[in-house]
Formats: C-alpha cells, sequence, structure tokens
C-alpha cells in the first residue's frame, strides 16, 4: 500500500518513527512499524534523572562526576578498561562459577563487586544496589582507590 493510500493515522506513525529514527543513534531500538508517541517519547529519552545517557558511556561520566565531588581518583579509561575486562560492559552481570561465587557471594555488575565489598564501598548519593551501573561503578572505584590508588592502577582482577 502506498502512503498515499495508507490511513492517516499510519502515515503519522511512520513519519514519526522514521524522523526519530533519524534523528540520532538511540532511536534503533525503535519498531519501524507500530510506534506511538508514547512508545517514541520512551525510546528516545534515554537519560537517567541526572541527565546522563542511559548506556555504558553515560552511566561512567555519571559516576565521575560523583567520584569528583567526593574526591575519589578514577578515569574514564580507567573504568572502561576495567568494565570491559569484568563484565564486557553488562550491568547484570553475575560470576556463578569464582571462588567468591563458591563461597556463596559472587561477583555482580559492570566491575564485577561482591555484595561485602559493595556495602563497605558504597558511595551516598548513589543507589544501594549492586547492579545500578553508576552505584557499581561508584564504590568499586572507592574500593580500587582505597586499595590500589585508583582504579587506573588496576590491570586485572581486583
Amino acid at each position: 500500500m502506498s502512503a498515499v493510500t495508507q490511513p492517516r493515522r499510519t502515515r503519522t506513525r511512520l513519519a514519526r518513527t522514521v524522523a526519530v529514527a533519524c534523528a540520532g543513534a538511540a532511536a534503533l531500538t525503535l519498531p519501524f512499524i507500530g510506534a506511538t508517541s508514547a512508545s517514541a517519547a520512551t525510546a528516545t529519552s534515554a537519560a537517567t534523572s541526572a541527565g546522563y545517557t542511559n548506556n555504558l558511556d553515560g552511566w561512567i561520566r555519571e559516576s565521575l562526576a560523583i567520584m569528583a565531588e567526593k574526591g575519589i581518583p578514577g578515569s574514564y579509561d580507567g573504568i572502561y578498561r576495567n568494565v570491559m575486562r569484568e563484565s564486557s560492559g553488562n550491568p547484570n552481570a553475575i560470576n556463578l562459577w569464582d571462588s567468591n561465587a563458591a563461597a556463596g557471594i559472587p561477583s555482580k555488575g559492570l566491575l564485577q563487586v561482591i555484595d561485602p565489598t559493595f556495602a563497605a564501598y558504597h558511595v551516598d548519593g548513589t543507589a544501594y544496589d549492586p547492579y545500578d551501573p553508576v552505584a557499581n561503578i561508584t564504590a568499586a572505584c572507592n574500593y580500587a582507590a582505597d586499595r590500589y590508588g585508583s582504579i587506573d592502577n588496576v590491570f586485572g582482577a581486583y
């Protein structure tokens, strides 16, 4: 069916979806057929409440802002390098096979933090959830700063 013979509602939805899809990479998650204004708004407002993008780049940047406020050292590159090694960027990653898991305390989240470490190094102002990307990064960087001087000094499992 050509665009001229499609019902107006379908043409509008398709035009809105294509326009949004062309506006940026974040819109690639939108379906090309059947997007509504509600689904388009949800997919395009991919930002955290603090205004950072809701992806690895935004989580790292938000963590760095919190770390700067709290005096916790670390760099984007140091965090990114460790996240890629530990979880490949999956905030829901969990290690169910190593010695921590065998002891009943599996490593969780982007930087594979165990619950006791998360509890000890949790940073106020972040969620108290080891799967929360910003809380996980910030707690892990706080731990790395205490133990190694900075996440930038971590080049292997810690």
